[in-house]
């Protein structure tokens, strides 16, 4: 087979309009393959130059193929398998600012470059006030985008229409707000730096710059170690950088104070090349809805197929018993704690189960279930609540996958003699053995739902003052005891 580069295998060449921090797997398979679809179903005409966030990376390999990869999805889509592989070439360079800062600075007088785009892991975007303007560069990635900024100001002489366009896709909520306070404490903790020019560069940052928060939704497995081979037959190249990605994606880019969603929809025309970003007035929505539709359901079925037999979610979701219990959790329960239109949440819980339904990943139940309670806290408990106060009664799917966990955090082994596990924090395991050692299923339920200590941080609430959420838990967990897991969702279910 022949080596993937520029001289065995065709390559466009557009203007360099995207910064995009980081050089992984998620941004490849994801925001560079929807910058592919977008030259080719519009004229956006754009390339990226990758920057690497931190000194050890990946660019080297990048421009050892000339920037040039395959992406590879595989899922199931409108009920049918999906298996493609397709060549992505929009990445123009890829830069180490630590070994090529003047390089990386120099984007900054580079007229195109319009839009920055980033995932530095949650833990990027933070402010270092260690963090130096004469730093070369600054270690944290706020810092080095300040620096960037600043540059441009300077270039153009603080040029209106020479602002940027950033949209971070790192997993955390209003990623854009963080991302755009860190800028501003670094252009207050520099203003001695800036000079006569701080006034002028800080107005040009706030009202030219243009920060947009998201939420990035696709499962990315990374490279296909597993299928390679056959991958690497099938597109005739040897590709080491080859990313391997579900069918479904989502980009949720919530439009930023100071622009409008026509103008970013018009610079940004991903909607108009038919793929499933919206550009929106909020995201907050969206991201309620994922987690609740998405996050929601994986963080319960876990614990209730797992002590039925199950250990694969998409067995779970063919399984007559268990199946009924996810769509049951999905639509009637925790859909009904949604204010966003019914047809659209009906079709992005279809979507969900397409995606549990991957013919081609074998998803460990088990690999759902680390740290459950936090995550039952975050993704259901709401939910319950909401449902609660709307129905005037507690939604028995949810309630069941919390008395599943705590069984769940019982250890010991399953039916089958397949171990039962339990990994979250260390005080978390231990209350639920000192619970569980008194033998009493009413002490466990009460303890559980008290220990606004270990268990229910977020909240702080003692979950025994939910009306009949003591009794309920308690029953399930005595229903759990005496005829399994199986039999106790059954009576959920008819």
């Amino acid at each position: 087979m022949k080596s993937l580069n520029k001289q065995t295998a065709p390559k466009s060449v557009a203007p360099e309009k995207i910064i995009q921090f980081g050089e992984g797997n998620f941004l490849r398979a994801f925001v560079d393959w929807i910058v592919w679809n977008m030259n080719r179903k519009t004229d956006f005409n754009a390339s990226v130059v990758v920057v690497q966030p931190i000194e050890r990376g990946m660019v080297d390999w990048l421009n050892g193929q000339d920037c040039l990869y395959h992406v590879n999805l595989q899922g199931r889509q409108e009920g049918k398998p999906v298996d493609t592989l397709d060549r992505i070439d929009v990445i123009s360079r890829a830069l180490n600012p630590y070994s090529q800062n003047a390089a990386f600075m120099a984007l900054a007088e580079q007229p195109d470059i319009r839009f920055v785009i980033s995932n530095t892991t949650e833990a990027g975007i933070h402010f270092d006030p260690s963090c130096k303007f004469t730093d070369a560069p600054a270690a944290s990635y706020p810092g080095k985008l300040t620096q960037l900024l600043y540059r441009r100001f300077k270039a153009f002489n603080g040029n209106p229409r020479k602002g940027l366009i950033l949209m971070p896709c790192e997993l955390i909520f209003l990623n854009g707000h963080h991302l755009k306070a860190c800028i501003q404490q670094y252009i207050e903790l520099w203003k001695d730096d800036f000079g006569n020019d701080y006034e002028r560069f800080k107005h040009w940052f706030n009202t030219y710059n243009y920060v947009c928060a998201t939420l990035v939704d696709r499962i990315v497995p990374g490279f296909p170690r597993k299928d390679i081979d056959r991958l690497q037959r099938r597109a005739g190249y040897v590709d080491n950088l080859m990313v391997q990605a579900e069918v479904f994606h989502l980009w949720v880019i919530e439009k930023p104070s100071n622009m409008s969603v026509a103008a970013l929809r018009k610079e940004f025309p991903a909607e108009k090349a038919g793929l499933h970003v919206l550009i929106t007035e909020s995201e907050a929505p969206y991201h309620e809805r994922k987690v609740t539709l998405l996050n929601g359901p994986h963080t319960v079925l876990s614990p209730v197929a797992y002590l039925s037999g199950i250990d694969i979610v998409r067995d779970a979701l063919h399984d007559k018993v268990i199946g009924a219990y996810i769509h049951k959790v999905q639509f009637d329960e925790l859909m009904q704690t949604l204010n966003l239109p019914k047809a659209e949440l009906e079709q992005f819980a279809a979507d969900v189960l397409e995606r549990f339904d991957n013919p081609y990943v074998d998803h460990q139940v088990t690999s759902i279930m680390l740290n459950s309670f936090p995550k039952y806290e975050t993704r259901d408990l709401p939910g319950l609540k909401i449902y609660l106060e709307r129905k005037g009664e507690l939604p028995k799917g949810l309630v069941l996958g919390l008395a599943a966990i705590i069984t769940y955090y019982k250890g010991g082994q399953r039916a089958d003699g397949a171990p039962i596990q339990p990994n979250d924090a260390p005080e978390i395991v231990q209350r639920l053995s000192e619970l569980w050692a008194t033998g009493d299923t009413r002490k466990v339920a009460e303890g559980v739902l008290a220990s606004t200590d270990v268990i229910w941080k977020e909240s702080k609430q003692d979950l025994n003052t939910i009306p009949g959420l003591t009794d309920m838990v308690t029953d399930f967990l005595n229903q759990i005891q005496q005829k399994g897991m199986r039999e106790t969702t059954k009576g959920v279910l008819y």
